[in-house]
């Protein structure tokens, strides 16, 4: 297998965005990934993507995106696994490009969701659960995640306010990044005082939904590594493993196995551990799962990640920076695009581009993106050299 290295990387604010199309949308990342690169063709073009079909009625992603910026005949296809089709599109272009079957992938992930009601929209993310044994019974996403958090309270003792420095580390950071949907730090009263949106989840555990696309292109290593002083950014894990749908059916409870289990076989992958990371960024689509991120990917014990974040070490400049460009608290969650956020963001931060949010000395960052409620989980480790 032939190492892989990004060249180029391109994204959209995330926000309200009613005068874009889907195919507008997706082109202005990919576009802006081709001229990062300096690169007219590629051999392939990778494309997540959750909710077009119901959302946007328009479906064949491959072709359509391809088509729109000027890839024609180049291989084309869409990938979907809920709030894991960014992750999911970028692992199929890096499994591509390291087996030899393309040199040039551009790796795209676009969601629009605002132009169709909130309610439906809701209805659209709950198909990432099971149909009959969630869905079914009226439970939503936002439902299914306070139940989580609920039982994960119960038994470690914690109290709604210890999640509060997920969230303020997350909206710091964000107040960074230009491509945020919210730029502002927030206030510890503001999310003690945020409506409750279902107990004990409240507005500000929250991640917002919004319009937005981010892509990468990438391509065989080698080929870089013989510019003079090139500062090349490989891809050192690239993995996934899955879990029950349905909540309920899970052994270990309020613990993401899906998560350890790619967590792991990244880190053999790469031959690191978690103190080799320097930063996470992590899928903080509920406070909750912040929690359980850093607990299964080896940051925190089970039932301490509270704890860790109380202490300060998910900040800047503690042990585990996370959500160092504001995560999907901040940002936003444009759900079939996140995961292509998080890759995006982890280069910037690799290459010295992530200006007042800048980690210092970073050199190893971790993404992991959440399908569904922990039952697709994807984690990508990548360093510079």
């Amino acid at each position: 297998m032939r190492e892989v290295a990004v060249l180029g990387i391109g994204q959209t604010k995330v926000e309200e965005q009613w005068d874009k199309s889907l195919r507008e949308l997706a082109g202005d990342a990919a576009l802006a990934a081709l001229q990062d690169a300096g690169v007219g063709r590629v051999d392939a073009v990778y494309t997540g993507n959750m909710m077009s079909g119901s959302a946007n009625f328009q479906q064949h992603l491959g072709s359509y995106i391809a088509d729109w910026i000027g890839m024609r005949f180049a291989e084309g296809l869409r990938l979907e696994a809920a709030c894991s089709s960014g992750s999911a599109a970028f692992r199929t272009g890096v499994l591509a490009v390291a087996s030899g079957a393309v040199d040039t992938a551009l790796t795209v992930a676009v969601e629009k969701m605002t132009d169709s009601p909130a309610n439906e929209i809701t209805a659209e993310l709950a198909t990432a659960a099971d149909a009959e044994w969630e869905g079914d019974q009226g439970l939503s996403f936002v439902a299914l995640n306070a139940l989580v958090m609920r039982r994960y309270m119960h038994e470690y003792g914690w109290q709604h306010a210890d999640f509060m420095p997920f969230t303020l580390n997350a909206h710091a950071n964000g107040a960074h990044n230009p491509y945020a949907r919210f730029q502002k730090a927030i206030s510890e009263k503001a999310y003690l005082n945020a409506p409750v949106v279902c107990d004990p989840i409240n507005v500000m555990d929250a991640s917002p939904m919004g319009d937005g696309a981010a892509a990468v292109l990438l391509v065989p290593a080698e080929a870089l590594r013989r510019l003079p002083g090139a500062r090349v950014i490989t891809v050192l894990a690239s993995s996934g493993a899955t879990d029950t749908i349905a909540v309920h059916n899970r052994r270990h409870g309020p613990f993401l196995q899906a998560a350890y289990l790619s967590a792991q076989q990244a880190y053999r992958q790469a031959r690191l551990t978690p103190d080799d990371i320097d930063f996470f960024e992590l899928h903080d689509a509920f406070t909750i799962m912040a929690a359980l991120s850093l607990e299964a990917s080896g940051f925190a014990e089970r039932g301490q990640a509270p704890r860790l974040a109380l202490d300060g070490e998910i900040r800047p400049t503690g042990r585990i920076p996370i959500a160092t460009l504001g995560g999907l608290k901040a940002r936003g969650h444009p759900v079939g695009a996140t995961g292509m956020y998080q890759i995006v963001e982890v280069i910037r931060q690799l290459r010295g581009e992530a200006g007042g949010a800048q980690i210092d000395g970073a050199r190893i960052g971790m993404t992991q993106n959440i399908g569904g409620s922990g039952s697709n989980i994807l984690t990508h480790i990548l360093g510079c050299s």
